[in-house]
């Protein structure tokens, strides 16, 4: 395949906590150099866009926040879509700016409710509260569904295992808005004007950045830093068109893929 341009996951593949993966900085401008494009997908739900392209400027990494694709950006234009004007937002409070032009209200007044990663403010009374008006019949957007992230102990539980309970209590589905959502790589792939065939994805997460990418009809290549286990080698479904042990081992590769 030829490829013109890149889907770069962040958390796990260009940094881990508040430092960039060994040699990410230099493979980021060596590949940028060679011409290609580029565009970052994450599924961060605790940081707006802006802080987001900060903190990466902050660590060496020339981004700026309309290259930036993630979950409440997608969450924001999704609303917007279904004419919703009252929204309880249940993540970090920070993410308000990217949901301008929406009133935000208490749970039992939504007409939407968008969940995010709370970490330990999943309570008993707010996820109760979020069942209550989804058995309503108030729709969740959830802006993704991860099973699990990398956390300070290591790998925790995310957003998804919340979600899937929410689920089952309600017997309603949520709207999910990030990876592996294909409606989340669409947006992107529109940005840079490309067709899938012509876009790499790479990421650290088999099922949100590897299986949504090959869903949606991408390449897609695993880096062995982040949540990357050995146990992914045995994923029953999901087979990356490659593997690598770091981003700044990319460059290699697509001279030279076998």
């Amino acid at each position: 395949m030829t490829v013109r341009g890149l889907l770069l996951d962040l958390e796990g593949v260009l940094y881990q906590g508040d430092t960039p993966i060994p040699g990410a900085v230099a493979a980021l401008e060596d590949l940028r150099a060679q011409g290609l494009a580029v565009r970052y997908l994450t599924n961060t739900t605790t940081r707006p866009r802006r802080a987001i392209a900060q903190r990466l400027g902050e660590m060496g990494f020339a981004v700026e926040a309309d290259e930036l694709f993630t979950p409440p950006a997608a969450a924001a234009r999704l609303l917007s879509a279904m004419s919703v004007t009252r929204l309880h937002l249940a993540a970090e409070t920070a993410l308000a700016e990217d949901f301008a032009g929406f009133d935000f209200v208490a749970v039992g007044d939504a007409d939407a409710l968008v969940l995010g990663d709370l970490y330990k403010d999943f309570t008993w009374d707010r996820l109760n509260a979020l069942f209550q008006r989804m058995a309503a019949g108030v729709p969740l957007i959830a802006l993704h569904k991860n099973r699990v992230c990398r956390r300070e102990e290591g790998i925790a539980l995310d957003l998804g295992p919340f979600v899937a309970a929410l689920e089952y209590a309600a017997a309603a589905e949520a709207r999910v808005v990030g990876k592996p959502s294909p409606a989340f790589f669409d947006l992107a792939l529109d940005s840079l004007g490309l067709a899938p065939s012509e876009v790499l994805m790479v990421g650290d997460d088999i099922e949100a950045d590897i299986g949504g990418a090959l869903a949606a009809g991408l390449a897609a290549v695993q880096v062995k830093t982040g949540k990357y286990r050995p146990r992914d080698a045995d994923h029953p479904s999901i087979l990356p068109t490659g593997r690598i042990g770091s981003i700044a081992d990319l460059a290699g590769w697509l001279a030279d893929p076998g």
